[in-house]
């Protein structure tokens, strides 16, 4: 019987670790999609601004505000979801230093510091 209940715990932890690399996963591709829409936001701006420039008048200010305001939403919806990222990079360390665990994405590099080409064998000891 203890084998089958260290079977089951190990199971519940792998889907546990499996669901956290799912969400944080949701989380950067949320981020990702925020940045593309405050990068166009931005770039109407700029055209908004270029356009006005090159025909001599003034932008108006409603455009401006408008515009700013998107660029804005979009900055701290990006700000929140990073710190969501950092909650959960905190939680992850904190979950594997509790179980003795390396934390997930722990650098696995050689000791030499640098990372070896593709297909290259390590350096002899």
């Amino acid at each position: 019987m203890s084998l089958w209940s260290r079977l089951s715990s190990e199971l519940r932890t792998a889907g546990r670790a499996a669901q956290g690399a799912i969400d944080e996963g949701k989380v950067r591709l949320e981020l990702f999609r925020m940045g593309q829409l405050s990068d166009k936001a931005a770039q109407a701006l700029g055209y908004a601004v270029h356009r006005a420039r090159r025909e001599g008048r003034e932008l108006e200010a409603d455009v401006m505000e408008r515009l700013d305001a998107v660029v804005t939403k979009h900055e701290e919806e990006m700000r929140k979801l990073e710190a969501e990222l950092a909650a959960m990079a905190a939680a992850t360390t904190a979950a594997s230093a509790a179980s003795g665990a390396p934390a997930a994405g722990a650098s696995t590099s050689s000791a030499s510091g640098g990372s070896a080409a593709p297909g290259a064998t390590p350096p002899e000891a």
